[in-house]
């Protein structure tokens, strides 16, 4: 076999971490990984001049004729992952090490190369931090005069099986710091300043005392009730449920919540039932300076927990503003059966986790309402348990349709004056394409309660519906501020509004992230990316999204949306068309 020595410039590139991320999702890493080829890699390297020498599962070999255009192509390739990456979970990202060398190489006849050329790029490569390039000093005294480079001299470096020591420089691209920084400024854009309101508490989970997992439910049900009952307080800033639960089994300072929720105070606490006793220990934490300013133990009957639901609630209030706390509380529709209540807070981790977990849901919510009939909550819970049945997990929509507006309308009769009440009622109505309705019992929920993050985010929802994608912009993040650890499909609306407003690469940052991904955001997020331009990414997106939903067609999903106007629709059909998506 003959052979040809010659002067070349090899870039060294590689996945990492790539063994993980296949373990976790071989699919959609391979799936990734051959978009990235397509979209990004192979086009740059082209444009670059580059002769792709061999592949590997995770990684690739390339010539170049120019260290300057191998540079400037490695350049291009992190920024782009920069971009690709950006929203994304660090565990999840795709990340390169690319090492780039000039020195002598054999080319075969084959067009295969070797020699100590190929071998130190490849050594590069293997030193180089995720998302950098490593330079050897023969490459970087290439382009140090051509190319504005920032660089960090690593020193001389002794490499395997490489006789001398190689200088080696790291070259982190631009792009990755600032949008870095732009990231990291977007992700607590939301948060509170740094003076938290005067009224502003955080209620943390009450750790369940009683020994029983099983009561785990009953415990997590308190704190959502006492949630529920400060944020009714006229004045009072009170983080959304989602948010504090993150910490819940957390060993966590609360000075550190405080900055993180933006609170001024913290209520921690337990809880322990028996068969007729209740036990809750409260305490009351100034987070600034860690001080306990209340404190107390409550003792009752398990028949009395309304009752000291209703004491907390005073205690807390009279605490922070200094004012009686009667004075304040809006009473809620209470149910007057501890089975019913057991049940419904039972469902409340059930709804739209799962199709199985939402019919649980229903049964459990269905003979709550049977045992109360007067129960609010259990109607409400139930109405927005029927939706989601048939708009996301495929149940008839009849009757389920109608099943959900009777619940949702009888609870707002039960007690006109319960936000969360009037936010389902909003939801169903949305859902039934009545949109000036929808938005009157949303503007309710937020007269009542102004806390009610879940409700600001619905809004949002029904203005991307509405073609007001700036308002559903500013909307969001109002829910944030209320809510700033929320469920993933907070991000699923703000995906949407902002495929709806032109904002295709935020939109794809996220609808991709973890607890968004694979939920209601796919349809959307395949939609973005081909508006984005990555086609060949949404065409893979498309093709496993589509394995598990075989019967999904165009016609169906936006009639099933409540868009008022094709025009409203327009970004998402023009996305899924480019993606190849069935009409």
């Amino acid at each position: 076999m003959s052979e040809n020595r010659k002067l070349a410039a090899i870039l060294a590139a590689d996945v990492v971490g790539y063994s993980r991320l296949a373990s976790e999702d071989e699919d959609r890493t391979l799936a990734r990984l051959r978009a990235l080829r397509s979209d990004l890699i192979d086009p740059t390297i082209t444009v670059h001049k580059g002769r792709v020498i061999k592949r590997t599962g995770d990684g690739a070999l390339v010539e170049f004729r120019s260290v300057v255009d191998a540079v400037r192509c490695a350049i291009e390739v992190q920024n782009g992952m920069v971009e690709r990456n950006a929203g994304v979970p660090q565990e999840r990202r795709i990340e390169f090490r690319i090492g780039v060398h000039l020195g002598d190489v054999v080319e075969e006849s084959d067009g295969d190369l070797m020699g100590d050329g190929v071998n130190i790029a490849s050594r590069l490569e293997g030193v180089a931090a995720p998302g950098a390039i490593c330079l050897s000093e023969d490459a970087y005294r290439q382009v140090r005069a051509r190319l504005d480079l920032s660089v960090t001299d690593l020193g001389s470096t002794q490499f395997k099986n490489i006789a001398e020591p190689i200088r080696v420089y790291m070259l982190r691209v631009a792009i990755a710091r600032s949008t870095a920084t732009a990231i990291s400024q977007s992700a607590t854009s939301h948060r509170i300043g740094p003076t938290p309101p005067r009224l502003s508490i955080a209620v943390l989970p009450l750790v369940n005392m009683s020994g029983d997992a099983e009561q785990e439910f009953f415990t997590d049900g308190l704190t959502e009730d006492i949630i529920t009952d400060l944020s009714n307080v006229p004045g009072f800033f009170v983080i959304a449920r989602n948010s504090t639960f993150a910490y819940k089994g957390k060993s966590t300072d609360v000075r550190q919540i405080s900055v993180d929720l933006g609170v001024r105070y913290v209520l921690e606490g337990s809880a322990r039932r028996s068969a007729e006793r209740l036990r809750i220990n409260v305490q009351l934490i100034d987070a600034a300076g860690g001080n306990h300013i209340w404190a107390e133990r409550f003792d009752r009957d398990l028949a009395d927990i309304f009752a000291v639901q209703d004491e907390v609630t005073r205690r807390v209030v009279e605490a922070i503003s200094g004012k009686l706390g009667d004075q304040n509380i809006v009473t809620r529709s209470r149910p007057s059966n501890l089975e019913a209540y057991d049940l419904c807070v039972r469902s409340r981790g059930k709804c739209n986790i799962s199709k199985s977990d939402t019919a649980d849901a229903c049964a459990d919510l269905e003979r709550a309402v049977q045992i109360d009939p007067n129960y609010c909550e259990a109607h409400s819970n139930l109405a927005i348990s029927l939706l989601f049945g048939w708009m996301v997990w495929g149940e008839p929509q009849m009757p389920g349709r109608a099943e959900a507006l009777m619940h949702a309308q009888r609870a707002v009769e039960i007690d006109p004056g319960d936000s969360h009440a009037r936010r389902i009622l909003g939801c169903v109505q949305l859902y039934e394409r009545n949109w000036d309705e929808a938005e009157r019992q949303f503007d309710a929920a937020l007269q009542l309660n102004p806390n009610n993050a879940d409700a600001v985010a619905w809004m949002a929802e029904l203005h991307v519906y509405l073609d007001k994608p700036q308002v559903a912009l500013t909307t969001c993040a109002e829910a944030l501020r209320l809510n700033p650890r929320p469920p993933g499909w907070y991000f699923w609306v703000m995906g949407i509004a902002q495929i709806s407003s032109g904002q295709y690469q935020e939109a794809v940052a996220s609808l991709s992230r973890d607890e968004t991904y694979g939920t209601g955001s796919r349809e959307d997020l395949i939609a973005a990316l081909a508006l984005v331009g990555r086609v060949s990414e949404a065409q893979e997106e498309a093709r496993l999204f589509l394995a598990g939903n075989p019967d999904w067609r165009i016609a169906d999903f936006t009639t099933k949306l409540p868009f008022k106007s094709m025009t409203a629709a327009g970004p998402f059909l023009d996305g899924w068309r480019l993606a190849g998506m069935p009409e």
